[in-house]
């Protein structure tokens, strides 16, 4: 427990520290993505992995908190996969590159023996949409670091329940760890996630909800991962219906997920952002109930019914086209150097 308080405290400020750091190098070597046609530093995502790697590394170093069978495994797979985001910050990278590494590092972590071949696959497919979700969910300051500490707070819950310590102390980590670095990431953000951290978040969350639930049946599992990342599924679904009904590009980025939307209602941006983070919480809370016993699986067709509701509603905004071709999301697609 004091191990356990002392390795958040260290992540969240040394997190915070690091990320202030890492915004002047940023600025002049150029890796930074335009947000409302100012410059916003991309590599805040670099702060959170290394901390959250840094942290866990001395626990299972000095066995206070070992992270346990396959935990290890895991991290160093979200790791890899943050320094293909990295890389993406930088410098473009296709989109079937992201796919193809996301899908290699989930099939690394699946535990088929507990799950099963299609159970895996599934497990896999899941991770993999989930990670690039959560990418696409950085699209509005502070909205994913949001997200990802109230999920990883019941993704450690329901480890915690599992007595899967290892895992939850590293959840616990990297939710302090995300929390310092939100400190810089509130609108209007100095410092962004980046598709460095952006994937880092999505997989470790997903890969270790997959991680606590397997050896269950299909569907309560199902309903727990589900409940666990429905408002970065929501944005997902919202942004891929519009974009095809619209016969957009699916890969070209456009002002119509969630926080776009819910700002042209008028909502502030801090506004949006709290407001999402509010319904996050309830799913994450759902998703914890039905992992626990303390109710039933069909609890989450309650969320995914009200996430559904949602996209329809939001869905019949009018989307307009920005100004300029300027980003409005932080990508790592778009640099511009200086000199």
């Amino acid at each position: 427990m004091l191990y356990g308080i002392a390795a958040a405290t260290a992540a969240l400020l040394l997190a915070a520290v690091l990320a202030a750091l890492l915004r002047v190098p940023a600025l002049r070597l150029g890796i930074f993505d335009r947000r409302r046609q100012r410059p916003l530093p991309v590599l805040g995502g670099l702060s959170v992995v290394i901390v959250t790697c840094l942290v866990a590394w001395v626990g299972e170093w000095t066995r206070v908190a070992p992270l346990g069978d396959g935990v290890g495994k895991l991290l160093v797979a979200a790791a890899a996969l943050a320094a293909l985001g990295l890389v993406a910050d930088v410098w473009r990278l296709r989109a079937r590159v992201f796919v193809a590494g996301t899908v290699v590092a989930a099939a690394c972590v699946v535990p088929y023996d507990e799950t099963g071949v299609l159970g895996g696959a599934a497990a896999v497919a899941w991770i993999v949409l989930s990670a690039l979700a959560f990418r696409g969910l950085d699209h509005a300051d502070g909205l994913a670091g949001t997200v990802g500490v109230i999920t990883a707070f019941g993704a450690g819950a329901c480890a915690a329940a599992e007595v899967m310590d290892g895992l939850a102390v590293l959840l616990s980590v990297f939710a302090a760890a995300l929390t310092g670095f939100l400190m810089h990431n509130w609108h209007p953000a100095r410092v962004g996630l980046g598709a460095c951290g952006s994937l880092f978040t999505g997989f470790l969350l997903s890969s270790s909800v997959v991680f606590t639930r397997a050896g269950y049946a299909i569907g309560p599992s199902a309903a727990v991962v589900f409940c666990l990342g429905a408002v970065a599924a929501a944005d997902a679904v919202l942004v891929v219906l519009a974009r095809t009904v619209a016969r957009h590009p699916l890969l070209r980025r456009r002002p119509d997920h969630l926080a776009h939307r819910l700002r042209r209602l008028g909502l502030t941006p801090q506004a949006s952002v709290v407001l999402l983070g509010a319904a996050s919480f309830a799913s994450v809370v759902v998703g914890v109930l039905v992992h626990s016993g303390w109710t039933g699986s069909e609890a989450a067709l309650w969320v995914g019914g009200g996430a559904l509701l949602v996209v329809l509603a939001l869905f019949r905004l009018p989307v307009q086209p920005p100004r300029r071709a300027a980003s409005t999301q932080v990508t790592g697609q778009l640099r511009v150097r200086n000199g």
